[in-house]
């Protein structure tokens, strides 16, 4: 059997997700299996996903999925090249897995493998390095070093934000020695972060935003059914929407009850970002004016964000695994039951189906899960309904049976 493994979030699912799987169907054969590897309560911009982990894999089943995995928590909210090299990892430690699918911008494998050859040859630090001490900001530093190894033209790809996902899968399989074959699909649409509405499909960017400005029935509409109905049932349980906003407070008194050499630990360049953020901190009202205050032209937003939710999580990089420790299904459909008992036979860790057999496994297992089980407490915390904020959640859901 074929199996199709998509790295994703689906926060929230849209049309264009559901056109990837269909896509995996088209190219590979109509008995292919779909299965995802998901982001959990947490993604990847250093937010909270829009509704919980279990709705969003229960939506992707009724979509076209066949099986959805965890992306663990510590891969789910690091940098591009960390969730790619976690999900990348968590498909090839199924041993089921044959065919790694994304979409790109480009749509075509061969130019991202070029620039994830050359971003992992032994000069591209030095180079990188380079370009660094002229005040560029990383993704500039980036560009101009990949130009030097490869065309202008292939370089550019790093402009865009598919393209590089892309690229970091690319670097991940060269680095693992992984077997699985590639597959990119030219993406269509809205751009990734564009906000416009015009586009077909749109971007899961605009789709929150509209139920950020109240904009509901129109967000609903953009979603794919599946997602408005699950949505729709977390809303009424007043678990969605799902935003920061609504943890504003618990937020900054995180923040501000760090020390400065709380914040060191969350800065891995070792540049001094964390003196900015430190200081931001004891002044600043909202989160965004944190943000706005520790920024600069040299450093990504989106770097600010991960930073502040891994203070609010107490996440530090040391936290991150050598690899994934076990295998958590979120949902499954017959198919996706039947890829699971395989998997039992064919992977490299456990599959770990009930949240009580954690304590039988090693150390690094249950000390992940332990960052779980507090990631989805704190997380609870911004549901609307203060009725919903109940601890312990962690401890009690299982995958969804579709």
């Amino acid at each position: 059997m074929q199996v199709a493994g998509i790295i994703t979030e689906y926060n929230p699912l849209h049309s264009g997700h559901v056109h990837l799987m269909r896509e995996a169907r088209r190219l590979l054969g109509p008995d292919t299996a779909v299965l995802c590897v998901m982001s959990g309560n947490f993604v990847q911009r250093g937010d909270f996903a829009l509704a919980g982990k279990y709705a969003r894999a229960e939506a992707a089943v009724r979509s076209g999925a066949d099986l959805v995995l965890e992306l663990g928590l510590p891969w789910a909210v690091s940098s591009a090249e960390r969730f790619a090299d976690g999900g990348v990892r968590t498909l090839l430690a199924t041993g089921v897995v044959t065919h790694l699918l994304f979409g790109s911008e480009c749509g075509e494998a061969a130019p991202l493998f070029r620039l994830a050859a050359a971003l992992t040859g032994e000069s591209f630090p030095e180079r990188l390095r380079a370009e660094l001490s002229k005040g560029v900001s990383f993704a500039a530093a980036r560009e101009r070093a990949a130009a030097s190894l490869v065309s202008r033209e292939d370089a550019a790809l790093l402009r865009s934000p598919n393209n590089i996902l892309g690229v970091e899968y690319c670097k991940s399989l060269l680095r693992r020695g992984g077997a699985l074959r590639v597959v990119t699909v030219p993406r269509r649409g809205t751009p990734h972060d564009g906000t416009a509405l015009e586009g077909e499909p749109p971007s899961a960017s605009a789709v929150r935003m509209l139920l950020r400005t109240g904009q509901r029935d129109r967000a609903l509409a953009l979603m794919a059914p599946a997602m408005a109905r699950t949505y729709l049932k977390e809303e009424a349980a007043g678990r969605a929407p799902v935003l920061r906003e609504t943890c504003e407070r618990a937020v900054l008194a995180r923040l501000r009850t760090m020390a400065e050499a709380d914040f060191t630990a969350l800065d891995e360049g070792r540049e001094g970002l964390y003196r900015r953020l430190f200081a931001a901190s004891r002044t600043a009202c909202t989160v965004d004016e944190v943000l706005r205050l520790a920024g600069t032209k040299r450093y990504a937003q989106s770097r600010l964000r991960r930073m502040v939710l891994w203070a609010y999580l107490g996440l530090t990089p040391g936290d991150c695994p050598a690899a994934p420790p076990y295998l958590r299904p979120l949902a499954a459909n017959a198919s996706g039951r039947r890829l699971l008992a395989r998997m039992r036979e064919t992977a490299s860790a456990p599959v770990l189906t009930k949240p009580a057999a954690v304590r039988r496994l090693g150390p690094e297992a249950r000390a992940l899960f332990d960052l779980e089980v507090r990631a989805a407490d704190l997380y609870a915390l911004a549901y609307p309904a203060l009725a919903a904020v109940g601890g312990g959640s962690a401890w009690k859901e299982g995958p969804v049976l579709c």
